[in-house]
C-alpha cells in the first residue's frame, strides 16, 4: 500500500510540473507569431525545449500510471489522455510556426536560392550565429536531460528509502507480533495448568463431600437403630 501511495503522489507531482510547463509553452507560442528573424528563432527553440520537457514528463507519467490503484486508474487515464492531446496539439502548432520560413528569416528569406546565397554572402556572421545557437541549444537539451535524469534518480532513491523504511517497520511489527504470540502461549499454558489444578481440587472436594455425607448417613442410621433396639 505504501508503494501504491508513493506512485500516486509521484504522478501528481509530475502532473503539477507538466501544467507549469504547459503554461510556459503556451505563453511562448502566443509570442512567436509577433516575432521575426533571430528573436523568432530563439522563441521557437525555447518552445521546443519546453515541448521536450513536457514529452519527457508524459513518459514518466505513463510509467507511474501503472502504480495507480484500479479504482482510480480510469480517472487518471482520462486526465493523462487530455494531457497527451494538448501536447500533440502544441507540437503541431509549433511545427506550423517553424515552417513559416519568411517570418523565421525575415528580410533574408527568398524563394530564389541564388538570392538566398547572395544574402548570406552579405552577412557572413549569420551562419556562425546559427551554429552557435544550434550548439547552445544542444548543450541546453543535454543539460536538461542530465538534470531530469538526476531528478528521476533522486526520486527513485527516495522511493527506495521509503520502501526500506516500510519493510523495516513491517519487520518490527512481525517481531512484536511473534513476542505477543509467545506471551499468549505462555498465558495459555498457565491457564491450562490452573484449570487442571482447579479440576483436581474439585474432584478432591467432591470425594470429601461424599465421604462426609456417607459418615453422616451412617451416624443417623446408628442413632435410629439405637433408639428402636
Amino acid at each position: 500500500m505504501a508503494n501504491v501511495d508513493s506512485g500516486s503522489e509521484l504522478f501528481s507531482s509530475y502532473e503539477a510540473e507538466l501544467k507549469l510547463i504547459q503554461a510556459d509553452l503556451n505563453q511562448r507560442m502566443e509570442q512567436i507569431p509577433e516575432l521575426t528573424g533571430e528573436p523568432r528563432k530563439a522563441a521557437i527553440k525555447q518552445a521546443e525545449r519546453a515541448l521536450e520537457e513536457a514529452t519527457e514528463l508524459l513518459d514518466q507519467m505513463r510509467i507511474e500510471k501503472q502504480n495507480i490503484p484500479a479504482q482510480a486508474k480510469s480517472r487518471i487515464t482520462s486526465r493523462f489522455r487530455n494531457f497527451e492531446s494538448d501536447i500533440d496539439t502544441a507540437r503541431r502548432s509549433l511545427k506550423n510556426l517553424s515552417s513559416d520560413r519568411k517570418a523565421l528569416f525575415g528580410d533574408r528569406y527568398t524563394d530564389d536560392p541564388g538570392s538566398l546565397e547572395a544574402g548570406t554572402a552579405h552577412d557572413p556572421s549569420l551562419e556562425q550565429r546559427q551554429q552557435l545557437l544550434s550548439g547552445t541549444d544542444r548543450l541546453d537539451r543535454s543539460s536538461q536531460r542530465l538534470r531530469d535524469s538526476q531528478r528521476i534518480a533522486n526520486e527513485t532513491e527516495d522511493i527506495g528509502r521509503g520502501t526500506l523504511a516500510d519493510l523495516q517497520l513491517q519487520r518490527e511489527q512481525i517481531q512484536h507480533t511473534r513476542v505477543r504470540i509467545l506471551e499468549s502461549e505462555g498465558y495459555v499454558d498457565r491457564s491450562v495448568k490452573t484449570l487442571r489444578g482447579m479440576a483436581r481440587r474439585m474432584a478432591t472436594n467432591r470425594l470429601i463431600t461424599i465421604a462426609i455425607i456417607t459418615v453422616l448417613v451412617l451416624l443417623i442410621i446408628g442413632v435410629i437403630y439405637s433408639k428402636f433396639r
